[in-house]
């Protein structure tokens, strides 16, 4: 495992656009998140930590980008015969990727959800998100607060987990982005369309983005589909069950 790791560290720090991507995600995480604080009231939400997490929604795409990368390119390339035939323990070769893959999301996040909730502390009380009007300030002291934050960290790196599983089932990246970004926004279409409340909030349940930001919730968490830690856990299992089965077919395809 030590060396797979090794290997795939070296092929993830030299592969052409792995800084820009993360810087990227950092990038467009906090600027989306800084211009939904600029032009928040209070008139229309009531959660801050929400308001201030929102860019979240597109970093996300980023870091499923980079983790389908880091194997469909192989694919693409041819380079994953030689990946395999330098460390036949196919498993160990999806391991020590889902490792840094997911090492790099975190790290990525850190720096996105401090920018966003610093950016969220500078703005949103001086559009009256303030302890006077019944707002808690966005602090990490606050525990609601840092388990959103710590949270959405998690959040990225399950996104990245279930995008190299993804990736590895379909050995293809342009068709991996396109199921990733399917089952991320597919769900909430359908669940806005359907008409039964019982439906609507299964869906919303089951839906690896809709559930898995529920974690970001700090407000109204009786109202939710599902709890913040069991919606980060719905994500989980989507990111399990991706890695298992891309794990499978790796291990039982010709390279």
């Amino acid at each position: 495992m030590r060396l797979a790791l090794h290997a795939e560290w070296t092929k993830l720090r030299t592969q052409p656009g792995t800084a820009a991507l993360l810087i990227g995600a950092v990038v467009l995480t906090v600027g989306l998140s800084t211009g939904v604080v600029a032009t928040a009231t209070t008139a229309g939400a009531s959660d801050p930590a929400k308001l201030a997490l929102a860019g979240v929604y597109l970093g996300q795409i980023v870091v499923a980008t980079l983790s389908v990368l880091v194997i469909g390119g192989e694919y693409s390339t041819g380079m994953i015969r030689t990946t395999l035939g330098a460390m036949p323990r196919r498993w160990t070769v999806l391991a020590a990727k889902a490792t840094l893959v997911a090492g790099a999301a975190a790290a990525a996040g850190v720096v996105a959800v401090l920018g966003s909730l610093v950016a969220g502390a500078l703005i949103l009380p001086g559009h009256g998100f303030t302890a006077a009007h019944g707002y808690p300030q966005l602090s990490p002291g606050d525990g609601a607060v840092l388990r959103a934050a710590a949270g959405s960290v998690l959040y990225f790196a399950l996104i990245a987990l279930l995008s190299l599983g993804v990736a590895t089932a379909v050995r293809d990246s342009a068709t991996a982005v396109g199921v990733v970004l399917a089952l991320l926004f597919l769900f909430p279409i359908v669940a806005s369309v359907v008409t039964d409340p019982h439906w609507q909030r299964h869906l919303q349940q089951i839906a690896p983005m809709t559930a898995g930001l529920a974690i970001q919730a700090t407000t109204g968490l009786r109202s939710l589909p599902i709890g913040p830690w069991a919606g980060l856990g719905v994500l989980a299992a989507w990111a399990a069950g991706s890695l298992l089965t891309g794990g499978l077919l790796l291990r039982l395809r010709d390279a």
